[in-house]
């Protein structure tokens, strides 16, 4: 009984094993709000995917127009537009609108993300009458006919405005090539860093954790001319798993009845005083007579006899030298030393 319990431990444990380790495949699909973004990891989307489908700190939501969110510790929640998982960035905006209103208070401090391209910008609050050229105006912080708000990549404050903040923004490439505050309405642009993920992505694969412990990180689903690699594994296991049972409940049984069978010959042998065991002819010894009449053979230098397998005293397990006397035992033709005999 003993064994078939820990038998059953062991498929237990095996059945546990095979599930952790296919939790990356089988439990954490790409997900989305709507359409687009897609999710997966290093992200999970609460309330679709496990929470252990992602790197901690790369949790989204959805909101109730069904946008994908991504919320910032100290900064707040923000849009998430798209997702490129080759190059590792991220692009979010405003919910309302007003990215150079979030602006104000941005950073990102706290949360797993890095600006790729940080451009410094100068927000300046200037009268109407001011003679400042109003090129880039941001009309969603502006207040008319009192005040407009601009944008301005020059730390510098013209005649006729204010100094209101100068913050570093996390533009895409283009805006950072061309230095341009007017495109302060696009999308902010940012980057995380997950180490193996770069080389796996580049082959057409995808990250994720190997189990459920979240300590090593994976590559699944890399392009193939065969069979899917989770359609393998879940033939591994739909298969295995059934086989690896079958297997120990039959190993089981025959320990349990193997056991079983020695334990009742035992008893048989313990309540039936008439069988005892018999004594070794040799163990008794023999008679001086009957030892005599056996032959004696000596050695000669080669040591040699007629079957390869008589070079050793099968009695004392030493092997044959030269001009030893050996002794011949006609019922078995088998050689011995004579002194190991005639003991």
């Amino acid at each position: 009984m003993k064994t078939f319990k820990l038998l059953t431990i062991l498929f237990f444990s095996t059945l546990s094993f095979f599930t952790h380790t296919a939790f990356s495949d089988t439990n954490c699909q790409p997900s989305s709000c709507s359409i687009a973004p897609i999710v997966r990891f290093p992200f999970h989307l609460a309330n679709l995917q496990d929470d252990r489908c992602g790197v901690p700190g790369f949790g989204l939501s959805c909101n109730s127009k069904n946008q994908t969110i991504l919320t910032l510790p100290l900064a707040g929640e923000f849009i998430v537009t798209y997702i490129d998982y080759n190059t590792k960035w991220i692009y979010i905006n405003d919910p309302d609108s007003c990215i150079p209103k979030r602006l104000q208070i941005f950073t990102l401090y706290g949360s797993p993300f890095i600006s790729v391209f940080p451009m410094d910008i100068t927000f300046l609050n200037c009268s109407l009458d001011s003679s400042y050229d109003f090129q880039f105006p941001i009309y969603c912080l502006s207040n008319y006919p009192k005040y407009v708000v601009v944008a301005s990549s020059s730390s510098s404050v013209p005649l006729g405005c204010q100094n209101m903040s100068r913050v570093s923004v996390p533009v895409d490439d283009t805006v950072y090539r061309y230095q341009n505050p007017g495109a302060l309405g696009v999308d902010l642009m940012l980057t995380w860093r997950i180490p193996g993920c770069v080389a796996c992505e580049a082959k057409g694969g995808t990250c994720g954790y190997k189990n459920v412990n979240r300590r090593q990180i994976g590559c699944f689903n890399l392009p193939s001319q065969g069979i899917p690699s989770t359609i393998k594994y879940g033939i591994a296991v739909g298969v295995g798993i059934p086989g690896l049972g079958c297997l120990i409940i039959a190993l089981a049984y025959y320990i349990e009845h193997r056991t079983h069978s020695r334990r009742r010959q035992h008893d048989a042998e313990l309540s039936n005083p008439s069988i005892t065991l018999q004594p070794l002819a040799i163990a008794a010894g023999l008679d001086g007579s009957t030892i005599e009449s056996y032959p004696k053979t000596v050695l000669g230098e080669s040591s040699q006899l007629p079957k390869p397998s008589d070079g050793t005293c099968s009695i004392c397990l030493a092997e044959y030298q030269s001009n030893e006397t050996l002794r011949t035992i006609p019922e078995c033709n088998h050689y011995f030393h004579a002194t190991c005999i005639d003991k």
